[in-house]
């Protein structure tokens, strides 16, 4: 539904093109940090920030990454599967794929970065039958 807005968006008024429309949020907010990486993901913010989701207008990089941190700590704090390093290595980069994607399906991990690091059969190897369950628990939780 994003990427549809986002083609309609660019599509009826390019001048209302996200990456503008969200500098403008930055300037009405006062933000100071980095500007949102691509036009996509900047109407992702722009959508959590009109929504209320979000007080003020941030990268949607910023939100992935602290929905990461959230994530991480509940699965490391319970009774739950516990990641080693090589699992946390695989799982910063499904973060930044999502950060700037907003989405990872099973496809992406053929595709850089993934496949320079043994892709899906990797993915695969190192989660085993949870890879699935861990992949849309990501998709989940750090679009929130």
């Amino acid at each position: 539904m994003i990427k549809s807005l986002y083609d309609a968006v660019k599509t009826d008024r390019p001048k209302l093109a996200p990456i503008r429309v969200w500098g403008a949020y930055a300037l009405l907010d006062e933000y100071k940090g980095n500007d949102s990486v691509n036009e996509l993901t900047a109407l992702v913010a722009l959508v959590r920030r009109v929504c209320g989701l979000d007080d003020k207008i941030a990268p949607y990089a910023e939100t992935v990454r602290r929905n990461f941190q959230t994530w991480i700590l509940k699965r490391h704090s319970g009774a739950g599967q516990k990641f080693d390093d090589e699992q946390m290595d695989w799982l910063r980069m499904v973060r930044d794929h999502i950060a700037t994607s907003i989405h990872i399906e099973r496809d992406d991990l053929d595709m850089a970065p993934f496949d320079a690091n043994g892709g899906l059969g990797k993915v695969y190897q190192i989660f085993g039958e949870s890879m699935d369950t861990v992949l849309n628990e990501m998709n989940e939780a750090l679009a929130a």
